[in-house]
């Protein structure tokens, strides 16, 4: 599970665009994530699974969004407490913490709503030796059986897979996310948050700068009466920019 900012945040970069500027940034569980958190939940509630972990990357601070993750339903929580440097690093930590506490279905979001890097999931099945399926957007248990729906171009597929195997799960797993009750808010409270240590992994990637995107031109107006000039703006200018 990532912890990124709220989605609605406006990115403001440090004086040398070396970082971020976090101050007054609102974190929030990773959109996708939190959808495969939703039908993991879901999937309890039918009785399919005994217990859902969450786990994730970070330092202490990162402990309000867990909380969250716990307040939506998961039992408990699992933090490896360090930088989440980069997608090799996070994916080598996830991987130590699953295998000191094996899961039959491991699900992470297709990406995170701060890089878009779409790696860890399919790093992560890589570390632990175990199959992995992209693009899900259904997930059921039945009998015992695994059944995933995904995604392929002109279409989709349904496989039915052994576990353990993780899921990187996309739009469909779930359709909305599961909003905490005060009940579920007061229990998070007393739910555990294991705190492991990292395991030695050389990052793979180094950040060295961040620019922002560059503003948009701004909105040309073409009277209607004239589909002339508008021809001639789309066939020589937005060709040009294109």
């Amino acid at each position: 599970m990532s912890n990124v900012p709220d989605t609605t945040t406006k990115i403001k970069l440090n004086g040398d665009g070396t970082d971020y500027d976090k101050t007054g940034i609102q974190w929030i569980v990773n959109p996708w994530d939190e959808l495969a958190l939703t039908r993991a939940l879901q999937l309890k509630d039918a009785g399919a699974v005994e217990k859902v972990t969450v786990i994730s990357v970070g330092g202490a601070d990162i402990d309000p969004t867990i909380r969250k993750a716990l307040a939506m339903g998961a039992d408990d929580a699992i933090r490896v407490n360090t930088d989440p440097k980069e997608a090799y690093f996070v994916a080598a930590q996830l991987a130590e913490a699953i295998k000191n506490n094996m899961y039959d279905v491991i699900l992470a979001g297709i990406d995170s709503a701060d890089y878009n890097g779409s790696l860890v999931g399919g790093m992560l099945a890589e570390f632990l030796d175990i199959p992995s399926v992209s693009s899900v957007s259904e997930l059921f248990i039945e009998g015992g059986k695994v059944k995933l729906h995904r995604e392929i171009d002109g279409g989709s597929e349904i496989l039915e897979v052994e576990t353990p195997f993780v899921g990187i799960v996309q739009k469909g797993i779930a359709k909305e996310p599961v909003i905490a009750s005060m009940r579920g808010i007061m229990m998070s409270r007393t739910k555990p948050i294991v705190v492991a240590e990292a395991v030695p992994a050389e990052a793979q990637t180094e950040f060295m700068g961040y620019e922002l995107p560059k503003p948009k031109a701004a909105c040309r107006m073409v009277d209607a009466e004239n589909p002339k000039e508008l021809v001639d703006l789309l066939y020589n200018e937005a060709k040009i920019l294109s």
